[in-house]
Parts: C-alpha cells; sequence; structure tokens
C-alpha cells in the first residue's frame, strides 16, 4: 500500500525512494508488527483476562502446568493483525504470492478460532472435530496449491522439488504430485507448529527463526543475480515474502515479550495453526520445501513423537514416551521448563543455520 505513495511522493523528493528497496520495506515491515505487538497486546491480553478467555490443563500433564489455568488464551489473534497490518502497508499488493500467502494464513487462523472459540467460549471440549479440521484446512491448503501451479510463470523452475546440497538438482513434479507435496507442507507445518505450542515461548520462537531464514531465501531466489550466483532457482516475485516473513519475525518477536516464562498468553489454535500454514506456504513459494523439513526439525521430531506414541500405545499397549509431544516428556524427566524451551530454541538455531548452509554447499 505504501509503496505506491512513496512512488508518488518521490517526484517531490527522491528521499522517498528509500521506500521502494526491498530491503527497507522488509525493516519497516518487522518494526511495524513489533510496534503494533507491543501497543495492541496489553490490552488484548486485559480484555481476554477479563472474559476469562483462559487455558484448560491436561489433568495427566506436569503438575507445574496445573498453574498456567485459566492463562489467557487466543493470543494468536494478536499475531495475525500485526502480520496483516505490516504486510499490506509495505508489500506489494499486486504480487500473487503476498495475497495466497496472507489469505492462506487468514484461512488458517479462522479454523484455529472457530476451536478456540468451541472450547473456551462454549464449553465444547473437543472443539473442532478432527475431520471438520483437516477438511477446512485441505480446503485452503489445496486452493493456494492449484492456485500457484496454475500462475507459475516459469513452471521448469516453480513446479520442480529441490534438492539441497545439490548443485542445479530439481526434480520435475507433475501437476498431481506438486499439489500433493504442497498440500502436506502446508497441512503438515501446520500441526506440527500447533503440537509444539505446548510451553511457553517453545513454538513462537523456531518460528521467528525459520521465518527469517525463509525471509533471506526469499529475497535470495526474487534476485536474478543472487540467485545466479548461489545456484539456487530464481522465482520472480518471490522477493516479496522477504516483506511478509519479516512481519511474521516482528510479531513473532512481539508476542514472545508476553509468551516467554512464566507466560501472560498464549497463541491457541489460532496462532499455530496459521503460523505453520504460513512458514509452509512461504517454503513452497520459494522452493525450499526440503530445508523447511531441516530448519524447523524441532516441529519435525515433536510431531514424530505423538506418531510414535500413538501407534506404539495402539500396537503393544505400551507408551514409548512417558508424555508426547516429546517437550512433555523431558519435563516429567525432571528438566525445567525454561530449561526444555531454552534448549529446543538452541537446537533449533542449529539446524536453522544448517539449512542455510545449503545456499553454498552444493
Amino acid at each position: 500500500m505504501l509503496i505506491k505513495l512513496a512512488a508518488y511522493l518521490t517526484q517531490f523528493y527522491s528521499g522517498f525512494n528509500v521506500f521502494s528497496y526491498l530491503t527497507m520495506r522488509g525493516i519497516l515491515s518487522a518494526l511495524t508488527a513489533l510496534a503494533i505487538c507491543f501497543v495492541v497486546g496489553p490490552y488484548m491480553i486485559q480484555r481476554l483476562a477479563v472474559r476469562q478467555i483462559g487455558e484448560s490443563i491436561r489433568d495427566d500433564g506436569p503438575e507445574t502446568h496445573l498453574l498456567k489455568a485459566g492463562t489467557p488464551t487466543m493470543g494468536g489473534a494478536l499475531l495475525l493483525i500485526a502480520i496483516a497490518i505490516s504486510t499490506l502497508l509495505w508489500a506489494d499488493l499486486e504480487n500473487r504470492f503476498v495475497w495466497v500467502v496472507l489469505l492462506v494464513t487468514l484461512a488458517f487462523g479462522a479454523i484455529g478460532f472457530v476451536d478456540d472459540y468451541r472450547k473456551l467460549i462454549l464449553g465444547n471440549s473437543d472443539g473442532l472435530s478432527v475431520r471438520a479440521k483437516l477438511f477446512w484446512q485441505s480446503a485452503a491448503a489445496l486452493a493456494a496449491a492449484v492456485f500457484l501451479y496454475m500462475t507459475a510463470t516459469n513452471p521448469s523452475v516453480e513446479h520442480a522439488l529441490l534438492i539441497p546440497y545439490f548443485k542445479d538438482l530439481l526434480l520435475p513434479l507433475p501437476a498431481v504430485l506438486y499439489v500433493v507435496l504442497t498440500y502436506f507442507v502446508i497441512v503438515g507445518t501446520s500441526n506440527a507448529v500447533n503440537l509444539t505450542d505446548g510451553l511457553d515461548g517453545l513454538a513462537i520462537m523456531p518460528t521467528v527463526l525459520v521465518g527469517g531464514a525463509l525471509g533471506l531465501f526469499a529475497y535470495l531466489a526474487g534476485n536474478v543475480n543472487f540467485s545466479t550466483y548461489l545456484g539456487i532457482p530464481y522465482v520472480s516475485g518471490a522477493g516479496e515474502m522477504l516483506v511478509f516473513c519479516a512481519a511474521l519475525a516482528g510479531a513473532g518477536l512481539g508476542f514472545l515479550w508476553f509468551n516467554t516464562y512464566p507466560a501472560q498468553v498464549f497463541m491457541g489454535d489460532i496462532g499455530a495453526l496459521a503460523l505453520g500454514a504460513a512458514l509452509g506456504l512461504v517454503a513452497v513459494v520459494v522452493r525450499q520445501e526440503l530445508v523447511l523439513l531441516i530448519m524447523g526439525g524441532v516441529f519435525v521430531v515433536e510431531t514424530v513423537s505423538v506418531i510414535i506414541q500413538v501407534v506404539s500405545y495402539r500396537m503393544t499397549g505400551r507408551r514409548i514416551f512417558r508424555m508426547a509431544p516429546l517437550h512433555h516428556h523431558f519435563e516429567l524427566k525432571g528438566w525445567a521448563e525454561p530449561k526444555v524451551i531454552v534448549r529446543f530454541w538452541i537446537i533449533t538455531v542449529i539446524l536453522v543455520l544448517v539449512g542455510l548452509a545449503s545456499l553454498k554447499l552444493r
């Protein structure tokens, strides 16, 4: 939005030309989202507390979690507001990637909102049924996948799977495989982040780190000179994802201010489902699905721990972990919650660096 205004004002003062630079708009997007969280956050938390929209705690979980009962949740709405406003202000709204990523993020946020609303407002402990949740997630993800496939300007790149750490190794994907891959990346990442969101700040910081790294990939993939030099696919228009990722990172850091241990607010499904879907879709846009798998290793392991636990219990009647997802297993082994959180953050930093190394190791 503001990019058009800046272009108009440039004829009166050349200094406004600075707003045409993608890096500057990325920085301003992050700062805008951060400021929105700082300004709106306290009021939103207060209103959630007044309305008694608080978290319910599992009886079979760690005893220390019982103290969190009643902590305001659905704070993910703050994230979505900050991301949406910042993106609309600083991104090029004529870019197709901006709209598909923003709309899918909001769509998954709406799904999470309905789930949270049923649990917290209507008192339905089951929330949105698994079948209904998966149906609407699938509808949004498939719509995005079909849209990206149909609007690709360079199909040889945008319809191919990039194998990281190998130079120019792109595997062409037929339409069905492309749509299926995109679907699983979006829905899988969405639910993986949701499963990880079980401790104060545990999910949001890895989301910020991975989102920031994907923003860098987007900037490089959208620049023909950088992409050629690094040997990564050039995706026309993907650079605008830097503005979105910057908004996500800024909003995430602003939310972490209130979500850090001991949390004043939880994001709820409205935030976790939306952020996960955003990460997955951005990875698809910049053709870094496999790198996302590496950088988001914490999300992957948390999800796999749940799958292993369920399969083991159904087949043998025994549990592999004391409790799933994995972060609860370590809590029940005696790790203090802050220790679990910070160690998972450290692991994410390492994995993000490994993922970024794919830019040169090829």
